[in-house]
C-alpha cells in the first residue's frame, strides 16, 4: 500500500499524525507508529524520525553528525592497509597501534593529532566500509609477492615409484619441527638430507623455517657431503617451493623435484631417517632461539660421526660410481 501513495499524501499523513505522535504516551505511540509503517512501507526507524521531526527536518536530523571519519582518516587507513599487505579489517584493527607507531617513528606517516585519534578509534567493520572503494578498484584478489602455483609448475613431481635405479647424489630433503607439540610461535627445525641410493644422512639446525636459511644450509651440506649433491627432492613446503631455491638449484646444476602433496611415501627415505636418526636422538621437546639451535647443531655433529660409520662402505662405492660416470660422460 505504501508504494501506491503519492508523495503529497505521505507529507499530509506525516503532518496529521506527527502532532498526535509527539503528544501521545508510549503505548499509544507504538500503535500510531505501527499503523504509519504499515500504510507507508517506511523502515521503522525512519518513520520514527519523520513523526518526531516532520518531513522537512528529518533528513537533516538523520545526517547530522553522522560522518565521524572523513577523507583524511580514509587516506591514512589506505596507507596503513597497503603497508600491512591489504589484510582484512579485523586483522588491521588488531595491529593498528603498533603499525601506526612504527610508521611514524620511521618517518613514513605523519598525522594530525585529531586524525590519529580517530584512526585508532575506528572499528573493524568501519575499516572494511571505508576501504571498500579501494578494494573495489584493485579487485577481489589480494596482492601476492609470489605465485606459488607458477613456481610449482617449474618443479616436476617425483613419486616413490619414479626413483628406479637412482644414482648416488640424489637426496631427499625434509624438515623436522622441534615444537614440543605446539606449532605456535617460532621454534628450531632440523633440515635433513638423505641420499636415496646409499642412505647417507646429514642434519643441520635452522633457527626458523625460512628460504634464505635453506640456501645457507645447502651450501654447508655441499661442503660436508662426501659425494656431490646432484639432485634434491622435497615436499611442497613454501620454504622449499619458491623462486629463490628454484633459481639456486638451476644455477648449481641440481635437479630439483618435489613430492605429491600429502603423500609421505614419496619421501620414504628421508621420512625414515627423520624417526631413526633425529627423533630417536633429539626426541619431541621444544627448542627455540639461537641457543636451542646451537645445542641441536652440536648434537647433530656428534651424531653425524656415529651414523657415518654405518654407511662409509656404501658411500665409498657411491663416490667411485660418480667418478666412473664423469669419466664415461665424454664417451
Amino acid at each position: 500500500m505504501g508504494r501506491q501513495m503519492s508523495m503529497a499524501s505521505r507529507r499530509e499523513l506525516v503532518r496529521t499524525l506527527g502532532d498526535r505522535y509527539r503528544r501521545a504516551g508510549r503505548k499509544e505511540k507504538s500503535g500510531i507508529l505501527d499503523e504509519f509503517v504499515k500504510v507507508t512501507g517506511y523502515h521503522r526507524k525512519y518513520a520514527t524520525r519523520l513523526l518526531n521531526h516532520g518531513w522537512e527536518v528529518a533528513p537533516d536530523v538523520a545526517r547530522k553528525g553522522r560522518r565521524i571519519y572523513d577523507d583524511a582518516v580514509r587516506e591514512a587507513l589506505i596507507i596503513l592497509w597497503e603497508t600491512a599487505d591489504r589484510i582484512c579489517g579485523k586483522r588491521l584493527k588488531a595491529i593498528l597501534p603498533s603499525l601506526l607507531e612504527a610508521m611514524e617513528r620511521h618517518g613514513h606517516l605523519s598525522l594530525e593529532e585529531e586524525v590519529r585519534d580517530r584512526v585508532l578509534q575506528v572499528s573493524a567493520a568501519t575499516i572494511d566500509r571505508l576501504l571498500a572503494p579501494a578494494r573495489k578498484r584493485i579487485g577481489k584478489r589480494r596482492r601476492r609477492r609470489d605465485s606459488a602455483g607458477s613456481v610449482r609448475k617449474r618443479v616436476p613431481v617425483r613419486t616413490f615409484a619414479d626413483w628406479g635405479e637412482v644414482r648416488p647424489g640424489f637426496f631427499e630433503g625434509d624438515f623436522v619441527a622441534h615444537c614440543g607439540g605446539s606449532m605456535s610461535g617460532s621454534f628450531v627445525h632440523s633440515f635433513v638430507l638423505t641420499d636415496v641410493a646409499t642412505g647417507w644422512t646429514e642434519c643441520l639446525p635452522l633457527v626458523a623455517r625460512q628460504q634464505e636459511l635453506v640456501i645457507e644450509a645447502l651450501e654447508v651440506f655441499r661442503e660436508r657431503l662426501p659425494i656431490e649433491l646432484t639432485g634434491l627432492n622435497t615436499d611442497n613446503d613454501s620454504a622449499f617451493i619458491n623462486e629463490v631455491l628454484v633459481d639456486y638449484c638451476d644455477a648449481a646444476g641440481i635437479v630439483f623435484t618435489r613430492s605429491r602433496a600429502y603423500r609421505k611415501n614419496d619421501q620414504a627415505w628421508v621420512e625414515q631417517k627423520n624417526g631413526a636418526v633425529v627423533r630417536r636422538l633429539v626426541g619431541y621437546g621444544r627448542l627455540t632461539g639461537v641457543t636451542g639451535a646451537q645445542a641441536l647443531g652440536a648434537l647433530h655433529r656428534v651424531a653425524r660421526l656415529y651414523v657415518r660409520e654405518l654407511l662409509s662402505a656404501l658411500v665409498q662405492a657411491a663416490r667411485k660410481e660418480q667418478e666412473w660416470c664423469k669419466a664415461l660422460a665424454p664417451l
